[in-house]
């Protein structure tokens, strides 16, 4: 049978070596939250405390869940089975085809030296950009009908989210269509592999994001889980819901009113995950300033910021992230 999965444990090993985690540890009893649930629908209504709710979870929390969020629950299935149709192809094809511009990567960090950087996953990581284009999908001509729609769908909810965000800071609504545009937003399609040899490896290292929001859309089989008060919690699935979290930018962006929160994927021994992330991402060139006329971090664009973490990524395998640009 031809194997579907990248070759994870045989490089988990070498990285591993010579001491190796023992094999089918016990899962870490971990406490499980609920996160803030936000009903939309109050948003058409011009709910005030539907935008208040959205502010004071991205304040508390940094996280947050949404239903009657505009998108189909047809959509949303269609999106999940391309999706598996899309991670059944053989891995030689996977990594060797140029599919979807070529944006295939698995393990994480293709330059983890230790298991603390490995990432027992695979994913597509696709620009916004080549979304529509024909010729990135070779065979799997479906998946582009229902990615395009996906992406415009994900993509209205984000700068709605943001603009509620910007206006609480006392900005003009509708702002972020001046900083964000399609040409570094992007999707990434994530798929966990079930990891049979221990319950503490990482599907995603623990990170936070470098943009100013990302909407998640993840299956019931759970592993999400963020920093809060001190202490790493699991966050409990929502079929209904999407997950959304602040990211880096809007973080620096707020002078630390919103807050850009540490978050990780944990393994499962028996069953595999899926899920797909919107990230909401600025021009190369535009610049990050404190919305506040006293701000705690140097002034930066989004280019520079990436530009940072991926050195900081290459020399020491973790990123280092806002903390290098504090005042």
């Amino acid at each position: 049978m031809i194997d579907s999965n990248p070759p994870l444990l045989h490089h988990f090993r070498a990285l591993s070596s010579p001491n190796p985690p023992p094999p089918n540890l016990k899962c870490q009893v971990m406490e499980e939250c609920q996160l803030p649930l936000i009903d939309l629908s109050g948003l058409n209504s011009n709910d005030l405390a539907c935008a208040a709710a959205i502010c004071r979870a991205s304040s508390e929390w940094g996280f947050f869940q949404v239903v009657n969020h505009g998108i189909s629950v047809e959509l949303l299935k269609k999106m999940r089975r391309e999706q598996e149709l899309l991670f059944q192809t053989p891995f030689e094809r996977k990594s060797t085809c140029g599919l979807l511009n070529n944006s295939y990567r698995w393990g994480g960090s293709t330059t983890a030296t230790s298991p603390k950087h490995f990432s027992w996953s695979e994913a597509f990581h696709i620009p916004l950009t080549k979304v529509s284009e024909e010729s990135y999908y070779g065979e799997f001509i479906s998946l582009r009908e229902v990615m395009t729609e996906f992406a415009t769908a994900m993509s209205k909810l984000a700068r709605l989210l943001a603009n509620i965000l910007i206006e609480n800071l006392r900005h003009q609504r509708d702002a972020i269509d001046d900083i964000c545009d399609e040409s570094t937003c992007f999707l990434r399609l994530n798929h966990y592999p079930a990891c049979p040899i221990s319950a503490e490896i990482f599907g995603l290292v623990p990170h936070t994001d470098s943009d100013f929001l990302t909407i998640l859309y993840q299956d019931q089989v759970g592993g999400l889980q963020l920093m809060k008060d001190s202490k790493w919690v699991a966050v409990k699935p929502n079929q209904d819901a999407l997950i959304v979290n602040i990211g880096d930018l809007f973080q620096a962006w707020s002078n630390d009113v919103y807050k850009s929160v540490e978050h990780k994927v944990m393994t499962n021994g028996k069953k595999e995950r899926y899920s797909i992330a919107y990230f909401l991402c600025p021009s190369y060139d535009s610049l990050i300033g404190s919305c506040k006329e006293t701000s705690i971090y140097k002034q930066f664009t989004f280019g520079e910021y990436r530009k940072q973490v991926q050195e900081d990524v290459k020399k020491t395998g973790h990123k280092v992230g806002l903390p290098r640009f504090l005042l």
